[in-house]
This record gives structure tokens, C-alpha cells and sequence, in this order.
């Protein structure tokens, strides 16, 4: 990261960053104050010698992430919604179609100025009122990273009792799960935290390899299956329950929301990692080759092996770990186990320990580092109880979820509009490192900001609605006027957020106020 030496401030009336021939800006020599109780090492901008992730890092980046566990039920979930394959992978594919837009517009930020998420925030939220966005977005990664370190943990117990004849799940037990399974889960948290630990360019040369890794297994997972099956089965000639007529529509709108919210949280923080892109090409290319193209083959690979699991074993086997502990031989069940581990940690580091661990530093940044920002994250991974959360999807999915998903996109609105429509990609970077500078605003906070945040975030969350015994919600909503909108509260809280942090900053922005750049 940056040089942790003071240099000497720069000349009085000499500008405070540089723009190369590219467009890409840096911090001149000094001109960051080292003594800022706002800047560390890991939430400095990134040098431009330092910035050099190409198309290919990203691309594999998004490969490594959307293969995962939860990835791969995405389509069959919506299959069991009554849709025929070719719905659900439209519909998947339409959704990370959308969901990239407000990824390029966030991550264009991080080429250009070398600088983290939170950092970013500051320029609409204020220096302080930047930990607002920031712990959202914090909460949502510790209780993922928490909630997939637990489903590795079990995919390594079942494989290798299967490896183990069964010996394992015979264990003692200990909080209501075999011993052995907590020793899994202990393990795979202690791998991904020392991964991490390395930093972000031993995740970039992890991210590198895994990509292809997993595609090469998830392709050998299809040759298996389908070579059992004689074919691949039935289902791609199952008809929709829904049709394509009024059925459908009630269907497709809100499980676009749910597809759209599955990467919403990146959406945010994906300057975390564009950060170190060597251009907006690498950033863009990358990004669009790499998420809405691997998102769509995955959702059709899971369907195609679904199928096949279907025409063997006489009912469609949804988990890829249930259906690798099938291997009939030792071989294809430690293969399944490394293939599945590398998948879980691919995305669990990049996409839920990441952000966090930069989030978490900017609450102190004197006093948390990337590294104990990453640790916190672990630990509190870990105190959530993520096999209660499993245990009852009303609370994770409803409550949790539902609610603070709805909150990101109102996030996502404010940075998006802040940054494209009021500032025009123009910023002071060691105005955003400096107390009582142009983004201190009204002691470190924007009321426009928190504002556009809390109408979002009502229109978005506010008709929240539970089925009768299956959550907390009313069913008529918590504000009934709003459940109409519950489902569609990502886009809901975006749009509100956009529309009225622009109406809110627009005179400021004409009479060049304080914290308008």
C-alpha cells in the first residue's frame, strides 16, 4: 500500500493530486496529513505503480465468486417456483444484467482514485456519517461470511464422512452437531482468515487459479452425472407450471429482486477491489465478462446436472454437495472436496471479508488495521450463530436479509448519485482524509445524505410482510399502504435514494456550497 514514511507537505498553492494522461488521479507527495486520525495505510488511495489488476484479474475474480453453493441452487430454487429452465436462466440473467450497471457506476471510482468504499462514502455521507453505509454493508458480510464458512464447513464434514464410511456422523455431540463438524468449520474459518491475513495480492494470485479450478470441476460434475444418466434426463423438456402468461409475472418480478439482491451487496463495495485496477477498461471488460456471462452458464450448468441427478436417482438432488457425497469411489469424493472447498473460500473472502475488514478500519483507522478489520469480521462471523440462522430461514430471509438488503440499495442510490449526477467523477482526494475540509459538512456528517437514506429505506422496507406463522412481520406489511412495494425493495430504495439526494444537493451543487466538489 501506500508509503507509511511522512513525506514533506506540498509548496503552498501547489495542487493536492495529479492526473495522468489516463485519468486515473493520485495523492501528490505530503498531500495526505499522516497524522489524520480519518487515513491508514489500507484506506489511503492506492498509488498508480500499484494499481494493475487487469481485465483477467477481474474477470477471474467474478468467476471465483459466482461459483459457489449458493450460486449453484439459484435455478433450481426457481424451477421449484414452478418455472421451466429456460425461465430461471433468463430471469438470472436478466438480473446480473441490471445488477452490473450500478456495479460499474460504483467501481469506476476505484481506478480513478485508487480508493476504498467507505472512503468513497465520505464524499456523500460526510467523514463520519460515512460509517453509516459502511456498517450496513458490514453487517451483511460478517453474517454471509458467517452463514457460507458454516455450509463449507458442512460440505468438508459430509465428504468426508462419506470418505470415512459413515464414522463421522456417529461422533459425540456438541451443541447439537457432531464434534467433527465444528472441527470442519473451525478449520475452513482458520484457512480463509489466513488467506486474507496476506493481504489483497495473495487474494488476487488465489483468485487467479480458483476461477478456472472450479469451472473445470463443475464441468466434470456435468460429464459425471450425465454419463450415469444415459442423457440429461427430463427436466429440460419439463414444462412451466407458470406459463408465460398472468401466472408468470407475480413470479418473475420479485425473484428478479431476490436474483439482483444476491449481489447487491457488491454493488456497494466493489470499489474495494477496482482499487487496484490498472484502467477503466480492465474494471469494465472485466466485470462484463465476468459476472452476468459465469452467473448465466452456472445457473444452466446447475440445471443440466440437476436433470441428470433426477434421471439416476429418481428426484432431483438440488445441493452439489449432496450430490458429490454420490461418488462412488474415493477418488471423486476428495476431488468434489477440493473442488467445493475452493468455491466456498473464492467467494467468501473477496465477496464477505473484504469489505468488512476496509469498513470496520474506517470506524478507527489509527487503531484498525485491514488485517484486524478482517479478524473482527471472522470473529463476529462466528458470534452470529450462522447454524441458528440456517436453522430458520424465516428470521435470515425476512428479518435479516430482507430488510437490510432493502437498505443497500438506498446506499447504492446516494453513492451513485453523488458521484455521477452532483460531483461529475470529480473529487478532492485529501479533501476526504481531512477534518473540517469540503466533505466535513456539519460535524462530519450530510443530513441530505441520511435523509435520502431514511425515505429510501422506508419506501423499501417499511411494507415488509410475512406469511401468517412464517415470520414477524404482519401479513398485511408493517406500514400496509408500502407492502406492494416490499418486493421490489432494492430498486425501490435506489430509485428513492437517487431521486431525493439530487433534490436535496442540487441548490448546493449551483452555489458550489461546502463539500461539493
Amino acid at each position: 500500500m501506500a508509503d507509511t514514511v511522512p513525506a514533506e507537505p506540498p509548496p503552498a498553492g501547489a495542487p493536492s493530486q495529479t492526473t495522468a494522461a489516463d485519468g486515473r488521479v493520485e495523492l501528490s507527495p505530503g498531500a495526505c496529513p499522516h497524522d489524520s486520525r480519518y487515513a491508514n495505510d489500507d484506506l489511503r488511495p492506492v498509488p498508480l505503480a500499484e494499481r494493475h489488476w487487469s481485465t483477467y484479474n477481474f474477470a477471474a475474480l467474478w468467476v471465483g465468486m459466482a461459483h459457489n453453493i449458493p450460486s449453484w441452487t439459484l435455478a433450481s430454487g426457481l424451477v421449484a417456483f414452478g418455472m421451466d429452465w429456460k425461465q430461471a436462466v433468463f430471469t438470472i440473467a436478466l438480473a446480473n444484467v441490471i445488477v452490473l450497471l450500478p456495479m460499474l457506476l460504483t467501481g469506476h471510482a476505484g481506478p480513478k482514485y485508487g480508493i476504498p468504499f467507505p472512503v468513497l462514502a465520505r464524499a456523500s455521507f460526510g467523514l463520519r456519517g460515512a460509517n453509516l453505509p459502511a456498517l450496513v454493508r458490514a453487517a451483511v458480510a460478517c453474517g454471509w461470511f458467517g452463514i457460507q464458512t458454516w455450509i463449507g464447513g458442512q460440505g468438508i464434514f459430509v465428504l468426508l464422512d462419506r470418505v470415512f464410511d459413515g464414522g463421522w456422523s456417529d461422533a459425540s455431540h456438541i451443541g447439537g452437531h457432531p464434534w467433527p463438524l465444528w472441527l470442519c468449520f473451525l478449520a475452513f474459518w482458520a484457512l480463509q482468515l489466513a488467506i486474507i491475513h496476506r493481504g489483497m495480492e495473495t487474494l488476487r494470485r488465489f483468485e487467479n487459479w480458483a476461477a478456472p479450478f472450479v469451472l473445470v470441476g463443475a464441468v466434470v460434475l456435468l460429464v459425471w452425472i450425465s454419463d450415469k444418466a444415459g442423457g440429461l434426463g427430463p427436466l429440460l423438456e419439463r414444462p412451466s407450471k407458470l406459463g408465460w402468461g398472468a401466472d408468470f409475472w407475480p413470479v418473475f418480478f420479485p425473484a428478479l429482486m431476490g436474483m439482483i439482491g444476491f449481489w447487491s451487496t457488491l454493488s456497494l463495495n466493489i470499489p474495494d477491489f477496482t482499487r487496484f485496477g490498472k484502467g477503466q477498461r480492465a474494471q469494465v471488460w472485466g466485470q462484463s465478462l465476468g459476472l452476468p456471462t459465469t452467473m448465466t452458464a452456472f445457473a444452466l450448468l446447475s440445471v443440466l446436472v440437476t436433470s441428470g441427478s433426477e434421471a439416476v436417482y429418481g428426484a432431483p438432488i438440488w445441493e452439489p454437495v449432496d450430490l458429490a457425497a454420490k461418488a462412488d469411489n474415493v477418488f471423486g469424493l476428495l476431488f468434489a472436496l477440493v473442488t467445493i472447498l475452493v468455491a466456498t473460500v473464492s467467494v467468501n473472502i473477496a465477496a464477505n471479508v473484504v469489505s468488512p475488514a476496509y469498513d470496520l478500519a474506517n470506524l478507527a483507522p489509527k487503531l484498525i488495521s485491514f488485517r484486524t478489520g478482517a479478524l473482527v469480521t471472522g470473529v463476529v462471523g462466528v458470534l452470529i450463530f450462522p447454524w441458528k440462522l440456517i436453522e430458520t430461514p424465516e428470521l435470515y430471509i425476512f428479518v435479516w436479509l430482507g430488510v437490510v438488503g432493502g437498505l443497500l440499495g438506498t446506499v447504492a442510490g446516494v453513492l451513485i448519485a453523488d458521484y455521477w449526477v452532483i460531483r461529475r467523477t470529480r473529487l478532492d482526494l485529501a479533501e476526504l482524509y481531512r477534518a473540517e475540509g469540503r466533505y466535513w459538512y456539519a460535524r462530519g456528517w450530510n443530513w441530505r445524505a441520511v435523509v435520502a437514506f431514511a425515505a429510501g429505506g422506508l419506501l423499501a422496507v417499511g411494507g415488509s410482510h410475512s406469511d401468517p406463522g412464517k415470520g414477524p412481520f404482519p401479513e398485511g406489511g408493517l406500514i400496509p399502504v408500502l407492502e406492494p412495494l416490499a418486493d421490489y425493495g432494492w430498486a425501490v430504495g435506489l430509485g428513492t435514494a437517487f431521486v431525493v439526494y439530487v433534490a436535496l444537493m442540487w441548490p448546493s451543487r449551483e452555489r458550489k456550497a461546502p463539500g461539493v466538489a
